[in-house]
C-alpha cells in the first residue's frame, strides 16, 4: 500500500501533470492506495471539490488509527517545534498515520520533508 496527500490527490483530479500524479495513476490501477483519515476530511471540505471526486474518495481504504496515536502525534510535533522546525497539526496527524503503518507518502507538499528527515517518514 501507498498513502497519498491532499496536494498531490487534488493535482491528479485536476489533471496535473507530476511525479506524484504518476504515482496516484500507478497506485490507483494496482489498486494499493490508501488515506490517511485526516486527508480524506481534508478532501471533503475543500468548498472547490466536485462530488464526483467525493464519490471516488470515500471508497479509498482509510489507514487505521493506532492505539497511542495521538500521544505519538503530539511527541512528533513538539520535537520538529523544539528543532525550530513548521509542523502544521494536519501535517502532523498524516505523517504520524503512515510512520504507525510504514507506509510511503505520495505528496507535493515539501512541508512532509522535515517529517522524512527527522522523524522517519517514507516519501514515495
Amino acid at each position: 500500500m501507498i498513502a497519498a496527500d491532499s496536494s498531490s490527490l487534488s493535482a491528479f483530479f485536476a489533471g496535473e501533470p507530476g511525479a506524484d500524479v504518476k504515482l496516484i495513476q500507478d497506485a490507483l490501477g494496482a489498486r494499493n492506495i490508501c488515506l490517511p483519515p485526516v486527508v480524506l476530511t481534508e478532501l471533503l471540505s475543500d468548498p472547490s471539490a466536485r462530488q464526483a471526486i467525493s464519490d471516488v474518495i470515500v471508497e479509498f481504504p482509510l489507514l487505521a488509527l493506532c492505539d497511542g496515536y495521538w500521544l505519538r502525534a503530539g511527541d512528533m510535533r513538539r520535537q520538529l517545534r523544539q528543532k525550530g522546525l513548521k509542523a502544521k497539526v494536519a501535517d502532523t496527524l498524516i505523517a504520524q498515520s503512515c510512520i504507525d503503518h510504514d507506509v510511503a507518502l505520495i505528496t507535493r507538499d515539501g512541508d512532509f520533508r522535515r517529517f522524512a528527515k527527522h522523524c522517519g517518514l517514507k516519501l514515495a
